[in-house]
């Protein structure tokens, strides 16, 4: 096949599933087709059921009372002038004879001759209309003498039947004379009148699949038509779900249709209202929450460098420090450490709220990555690495540092030692378990490890973390394009588990303006955040 007629028949193939997908099942323009069809076919089918019905009635009795009345006029004419002993050359001449009337019907002629014996004549010969060819229920009826009284003139009477040979149809009837004649019985073929009938039926078969065609016309004429506005509120609803809170539907006419486009346009305002106050808010808090922490640095850098000189003084074997107030000024240092964390940590927060966090990307050697991150702070001795060297990812250096002194120092702190560190990968993916053995996480608190100021414990809502540790582990997870999982183990101690790709695509390859390295106090204070903090 060429690679024309291999195009062409793609698009046919592709025309095809759109039609069909536009008529699916559960459409409502198939379902409007399928009801207008099946009441344009009950509608057709009745009206030829009963056009068929009543000119068959009419086409057959017209044809029936034609024949019988000229039937019995050829029996009181000719059968009554016969003598009340005829012969069977009489019967057959005067059979003959009533058979080359209008109607053209056999005539089967039945009488006693001079000797007693029955004796019969045919129009059509010996092999032509015979006394077998008449049903036993009509020659019984013709046979019966009646009763004479007020209500019943004659002894005998004129009977027919319709019957069907070798799918002919024909009119069977008989009679006697009265006065002693003899009986006579006549056989009329209906097959004109059938092939009329036929041509009838075919006709209104005709008729009734215009109409269903018809009818299928003018229900996709009206599903268009009623569809078409539902069509584009159903856009409208999609490009508004999309977050296009801007998207409004053209009104026209005062019918249903156009109350619900004004509705939808009336609710599209009020979303788009709600949602830029709501934006408005937002974008101020994070304003205020930048500005605050920016404005904080000022003064906690000279605060730092003040507390720095107090802890030298505290570390110092001179002795110099009052010791009335050297608890004073412990928790001046440590309070004034925590306070600098939790600035940095915010800025942090507002970079990741604001979008304007980026990733310097590097090819990391996990293992090294995890090992420097655990000798920076001293834990080689509580944690154990089960990674094997020569696994490379293309990541941010800083943010996995990040990552993984909240999850090592929050295993450390709250889940107990030891904690097992494990690193699998494959080809397009990372995975790192930090496992500890404490006693886990409460099912009521996993829901909510990783939400910002989360506190696990009501008892403790001052306590040394800023609650937003495992809060940015997930946001640097998050713009490497992983996650981060929080569960209990089936053994014992809680399991968080990190995914990351492998060869990540960052939005860009430079940090933010604004944003500066953090230096080892921050680390420190993302490390020190736990699980009852998070």
């Amino acid at each position: 096949m060429t690679q024309a007629h291999q195009g062409g028949a793609r698009g046919w193939t592709g025309a095809r599933k759109g039609a069909l997908s536009r008529l699916r099942f559960t459409s409502l323009r198939l379902r409007l087709v399928v009801v207008f069809g099946l009441v344009a076919l009950t509608a057709a089918v009745s009206a030829s059921g009963i056009a068929y019905w009543l000119n068959r009635e009419a086409v057959l009795t017209r044809t029936q009372d034609a024949v019988l009345r000229d039937f019995e006029q050829e029996m009181q004419n000719r059968a009554g002038a016969l003598p009340g002993r005829p012969t069977q050359d009489e019967l057959q001449h005067t059979a003959g004879q009533m058979a080359g009337s209008d109607q053209r019907f056999s005539v089967l002629l039945v009488a006693r001759d001079a000797d007693g014996r029955t004796v019969y004549g045919s129009s059509g010969g010996l092999s032509g209309f015979s006394l077998r060819d008449v049903p036993a229920s009509l020659r019984t009826a013709v046979n019966k003498t009646q009763k004479v009284d007020g209500a019943n003139k004659h002894p005998y009477h004129l009977y027919w039947q319709r019957v069907i040979d070798h799918d002919t149809p024909y009119l069977v009837a008989g009679t006697r004379v009265i006065g002693g004649g003899p009986t006579g019985y006549m056989l009329k073929s209906l097959e004109p009148e059938a092939k009329d009938l036929n041509s009838l039926a075919w006709s209104l078969g005709i008729a009734t699949g215009l109409a269903l065609i018809g009818s299928a016309l003018l229900a996709q004429a009206a599903a268009t038509t009623v569809l078409k506005p539902v069509q584009r509120l159903g856009t409208a609803a999609r490009r508004l779900g999309e977050g296009k809170l801007d998207t409004r539907l053209r009104v026209s006419g005062t019918d249903e249709l156009a109350d619900l486009s004004r509705t939808f346009n009336n609710a599209a305002e009020a979303l788009e209202k709600r949602v830029a106050d709501m934006a408005a808010r937002d974008e101020a808090s994070r304003r205020f929450v930048a500005d605050m922490s920016h404005e904080l640095r000022t003064p906690l850098t000279a605060i730092t460098a003040v507390t720095e000189v107090l802890e030298e003084e505290l570390e110092a074997e001179t002795g110099s420090m009052d010791p009335m107030i050297e608890p004073a000024v412990r928790l001046v240092v440590s309070e004034t450490r925590r306070l600098n964390d939790l600035v940095e940590n915010l800025m942090e927060v507002t970079r990741f709220d604001a979008g304007t966090a980026r990733l310097v990307l590097d090819d990391v050697d996990i293992a090294d990555q995890i090992t420097a991150c655990i000798d920076a702070r001293a834990w080689l001795d509580a944690v154990e690495l089960d990674a094997e060297r020569g696994i490379h990812a293309r990541l941010d250096p800083r943010r996995l540092d990040v990552i993984l002194a909240n999850l090592i120092g929050n295993a450390l702190k709250h889940g107990g030692s030891p904690v097992r560190v494990i690193v699998r990968a494959d080809d397009d993916s990372l995975v790192i378990e930090v496992r500890d053995h404490g006693p886990g996480i409460p099912e009521d608190v996993l829901p909510h490890v990783f939400d910002r100021f989360y506190k696990a414990s009501a008892s403790r809502p001052r306590s040394e973390g800023s609650g937003l540790g495992l809060s940015i582990a997930l946001e640097n997870a998050h713009i490497h394009g992983g996650e981060i999982t929080a569960a209990n183990s089936a053994d014992s101690g809680a399991v968080f588990t990190l995914r990351l790709p492998r060869g990540t695509s960052a939005s860009a390859d430079q940090p933010a303006e604004d944003e500066e390295e953090p230096g080892p106090d921050a680390d420190r204070s993302r490390a020190e955040d736990s699980k009852g903090d998070a």
